[in-house]
């Protein structure tokens, strides 16, 4: 079996790019500790190629060569919340919203049609941070677009949006998961990794 993680800064996570089987710091290394704790009879191969900064229409134009070409049985997409980050950094770029759901949308239907691949979305988010609190409506309207295209193409859909929000109901302080609201610390890694692993779990089973 083999599992490919794709999106952004937050799927990367630090990985040696040179060997895409090298998982980062981030949430596929903590949700493939689980799974493979969850399946140690099972032969499953864990592949990473995030890459920091992307955007939609960045992940639509490596998608051959760095998940379709893979043939993955399992694809798991975390995007979005660069195409919010960069219509406010300094090169200005203004992904609108009906931009980030034509590239998702073929994102995805190219999925559909050259593989056979079960489909994981995981919800763009965005926690406690001053800096960035002017963001929330373009980021709520991203993530509705995000659930939208789930109800039409997902295997299994993940709010990862509302389920920090509703576990920072019981930490100490609001960066208890992120410092700056949009990198998860260990803290907000473990959290997607296990949350990613027991979505999965079902669909591996029936693989």
């Amino acid at each position: 079996m083999k599992i490919l993680f794709q999106g952004d800064s937050i799927t990367d996570a630090g990985r040696d790019k040179r060997n895409y089987h090298d998982l980062g710091a981030g949430y596929p290394k903590f949700a493939a500790q689980h799974i493979r704790e969850a399946f140690p009879d099972t032969d499953i191969e864990f592949i990473n190629f995030g890459i920091s900064g992307n955007r939609t229409d960045q992940l639509f134009d490596r998608l051959y060569p760095d998940a379709i070409a893979f043939d993955p049985d399992i694809i798991s997409i975390l995007i979005g919340i660069n195409d919010v980050w960069h219509r406010h950094g300094s090169a200005n770029i203004a992904t609108t919203d009906a931009q980030v759901e034509t590239n998702y949308r073929a994102i995805l239907e190219r999925l559909k049609k050259e593989t056979n691949a079960k489909i994981v979305m995981l919800a763009p988010f965005l926690l406690d941070d001053e800096a960035k609190e002017s963001w929330r409506g373009e980021v709520d309207r991203v993530i509705a677009i995000v659930r939208k295209l789930a109800d039409e193409f997902a295997d299994v859909y993940i709010p990862l949006d509302e389920l920090f929000a509703e576990a920072l109901k019981t930490q100490p302080e609001p960066k208890f998961y992120s410092a700056d609201g949009v990198h998860p610390n260990d803290n907000g890694r473990a959290f997607i990794g296990k949350i990613y692993a027991d979505a999965v779990k079902t669909l591996i089973i029936h693989s």
